[in-house]
């Protein structure tokens, strides 16, 4: 009963804060990029605050050390809404190859669309393939960093979807450093779930996977293998995490 009312206070949270934060961004249109994120960016913020104070759920990130100093792609593991939240706070100024349709979700939208995403159709690969490098290189220029999701949606915990290349493809061309990320944020915030549990979710950066030469693929490759061998190291603390890494911390803490 305590974790449906903790529950229902973040989910009140979120509806009240939400349309004024939209609101807001669409009256701040005019401005500078920069200007703009950092304004909305406060959404988030709060609702980080807001999801530890209600839900009791906090995270911790290893390998801070490996976040360059200069903008470059974002490769993560996508699990939950929790990392398009808290990669933020975690990384400078970023923005997000995403679908263009979560522009068109009321409010939501509104202040995404403030945050210079580059809103991709999915439906047109060679258009899609051409905007992205196209805004990636203006988006880079300007000083943000690029976020993308390799598996391109949320993958339950304990599972592994289809790395696609577009975020090798973006550090390659552009000729950035690529940036790998794990975590563990399914095992507390499920995919399409209701309820947020209490505990730490986990983060890993890994160091930066540089073009110098190197195709797409093989780059890729490197960034896959290395998040998905992080995965099994994090993976079975949350109480929705998979079995099979249940089982793997539980004989891992028993040896």
């Amino acid at each position: 009963m305590i974790l449906w009312i903790r529950n229902l206070l973040y989910w009140l949270g979120l509806a009240v804060l939400t349309p004024p934060f939209a609101i807001l961004a669409v009256l701040i249109l005019p401005l500078p990029r920069r200007l703009r994120h950092r304004i909305i960016s406060g959404w988030t913020h709060s609702m980080l605050w807001w999801l530890k104070t209600t839900c009791g759920l906090s995270y911790k990130v290893i390998g801070r050390e490996n976040i360059p100093d200069t903008p470059s792609v974002i490769a993560s593991k996508h699990q939950s809404g929790w990392e398009t939240m808290a990669l933020q706070q975690i990384f400078p100024p970023q923005v997000w190859v995403l679908k263009r349709e979560l522009l068109w979700i009321p409010f939501f939208g509104w202040g995404l669309a403030t945050m210079s995403p580059i809103a991709i159709d999915r439906g047109n690969r060679i258009e899609a393939q051409r905007k992205l490098m196209k805004q990636g290189r203006a988006r880079l220029d300007a000083g943000f960093w690029i976020v993308v999701f390799p598996e391109g949606t949320r993958i339950r915990a304990g599972l592994a979807g289809k790395y696609k290349l577009g975020a090798a493809r973006l550090a390659a061309q552009l000729q950035v450093p690529m940036v790998p990320v794990a975590l563990n944020s399914g095992e507390f915030w499920p995919r399409n779930s209701f309820l947020k549990y209490p505990g730490e979710i986990t983060v890993v950066i890994g160091k930066p996977i540089l073009p110098d030469g190197r195709d797409a693929a093989d780059m890729m490759a490197e960034a896959e293998g290395w998040i998905e061998a992080r995965q099994r190291e994090i993976g079975g603390a949350g109480p929705c995490a998979h079995p099979d890494d249940k089982a793997r911390r539980a004989h891992a803490r028993a040896a």
